[in-house]
């Protein structure tokens, strides 16, 4: 038994978690101080969720082995009320607020201020006012989250624990989906509770944030404890050497080489313009013009909001976006793309940034979601799928793409991020198609991960496919795209070569005002 030092809010010991097939944890030891922000990295896949799972009561007590001591007690979470009761909670990825309901109302949720039975609205929004100024969301509590931004939607997640008199904060993936302004919010709200005696637990992919935020950060690797780093410790840690824990080895280029061979335009794109769906007066991508050769990575640079997601779904058989007009050409001839199997016929494909809730069918099998993006590949004259050589179809992306799964009948929902990310890829490209658009391929995944998708990019414009990759990670564009467009306020401001790429450049085109 490892012996508890007087600092120490939280242990782990010899944590152990089965699913049928899989071993998630294997004898994991964490080791938290009071106060501290202490972070867990690893891979997709690693056992990070699992072993938050467990502490929180997710996954209750005797559904694993191992003990967890809190304040040197010995304590036995049978669900998740038990675990908040002692001030352990837990923000997930996926966030669980109700859109249609106030803020007020999602926040004191289960919990609500009520006398003699009786709901007290007057102190719910009182109470709600106070948590909102105390994460720094300047928003009636009245609002409901259906009207928030995903970074205010994560504020009111915060709000929402520290209701719960919350002693050990957990949040998963925290700033996945937020921009670089939110994120720095939030990175510097957890600095403070910090400060206030607060102590946090975060799991992130981000390393550059970890670096900057965490006190301590605990690699785990294929569900088994590998090492914990001080931050503060006289050995500098550089990303670098956290990689190396979460991989076993290092990755002295986190992107692939490759000597591109680029060939005859493919797509090219004119006076693209699409309006809001709802405010119709409204442009959101303003006069595009862009073009993808064959065997060309083209990358799409822009802050939040600046239309890339727009531009790139409306061109997708008209996906998003009303009153849209302008001019598609493939190979020199033009195209008409006025609905998604047209747009699918005509040789484009596009991943979404939302692989969970557009990407995949989370409740169907790899297989399954292979084939769903053409099914009439697999099907004989009377209409019927030809089981057989779809099985064999999934198997063969399954290994070529190192889907990590027992078989193709696994189910989606249960993988990895980066192997639902693989699963898309999968899909999209069993469709055959001449143009790829991959729209933030790597979001929420892993350097080690990251490395393969890129490989798989590659792999793909190697193969003579025209591919265009919409990123909010400069570094990414920069490292894999052959040319990279900058849009701003819904136009394209700017175009720069693989070789005169930097994140200064491509920032000065991405903040450009509109000039007409």
């Amino acid at each position: 038994m490892t012996e508890v030092s007087g600092d120490l809010v939280l242990e782990m010991l010899g944590i152990t978690k089965e699913f049928p097939g899989v071993k998630a944890l294997q004898d994991v030891n964490l080791q938290v101080r009071r106060g501290e922000i202490h972070a867990i990295c690893g891979e997709n896949g690693a056992g990070k969720s699992t072993l938050m799972k467990v502490l929180s009561g997710v996954y209750p007590h005797g559904s694993y082995s191992g003990e967890i001591r809190l304040n040197g007690e010995a304590v036995e979470f049978r669900g998740i009320r038990d675990s908040e009761a002692r001030g352990i909670v837990i923000i997930h990825q996926e966030l669980a607020l109700i859109p249609q309901v106030s803020i007020a109302e999602n926040i004191f949720l289960g919990n609500e201020k009520a006398g003699a039975g009786v709901l007290d609205w007057n102190a719910t929004h009182r109470a709600a006012a106070d948590l909102l100024a105390r994460v720094g969301l300047k928003e009636n509590p009245g609002t409901t989250p259906s009207e928030l931004g995903v970074g205010k939607q994560q504020l009111v997640e915060i709000a929402k624990a520290l209701s719960k008199k919350v002693d050990v904060l957990i949040l998963d993936e925290p700033t996945a989906a937020l921009n670089d302004d939110d994120s720095e919010h939030l990175l510097q709200l957890l600095r403070e509770f910090r400060d206030q005696g607060m102590t946090c637990i975060i799991i992130s992919h981000k390393l550059g944030e970890i670096t900057s935020v965490a006190d301590r950060v605990t690699v785990i690797r294929d569900g088994r404890t590998i090492e914990t780093l001080d931050l503060h410790g006289a050995e500098p840690v550089t990303e670098d050497r956290i990689i190396r824990g979460m991989v076993g080895r290092s990755l002295e280029n986190r992107f692939p080489s490759r000597n591109a061979t680029i060939g005859q335009e493919v797509l090219r794109i004119e006076d693209w313009t699409v309006h809001h769906p709802v405010d119709t007066e409204r442009v959101v991508v303003d006069h595009a013009n862009l073009n993808v050769r064959a065997g060309e990575i083209v990358g799409l640079a822009g802050l939040m909001g600046a239309g890339r997601t727009e531009l790139a779904m409306s061109l997708f058989g008209r996906s998003w976006g009303t009153n849209i007009s302008g001019r598609v050409y493939k190979h020199g001839k033009e195209i008409q793309l006025r609905n998604v199997p047209e747009a699918i016929r005509h040789g484009l494909a596009y991943t979404t940034e939302d692989r969970k809730s557009l990407g995949l069918n989370l409740i169907q099998t790899i297989r399954e979601n292979i084939s769903s993006s053409a099914l009439g590949k697999l099907m004989d004259w009377m209409g019927v799928i030809r089981g057989e050589e779809e099985m064999t179809v999934a198997e063969r992306y399954r290994r070529d793409f190192g889907i990590k799964a027992p078989t193709v009948e696994s189910v989606v929902g249960k993988l990895s991020g980066g192997n639902q990310q693989k699963v898309v890829l999968s899909k999209w490209v069993f469709s055959d198609p001449d143009v790829l658009i991959l729209d933030e391929p790597t979001r929420g995944i892993d350097v080690g991960a990251k490395y393969e998708i890129y490989s798989l990019v590659n792999a793909l414009a190697e193969a003579g496919k025209a591919v265009i990759v919409i990123s909010s990670e400069l570094p990414e564009l920069i490292g894999v795209c052959d040319r990279v467009y900058a849009v701003s306020q819904g136009r394209i401001t700017g175009e720069v070569p693989r070789e005169r790429a930097t994140q200064e450049e491509l920032m000065r085109y991405m903040t450009m005002e509109k000039t007409r």
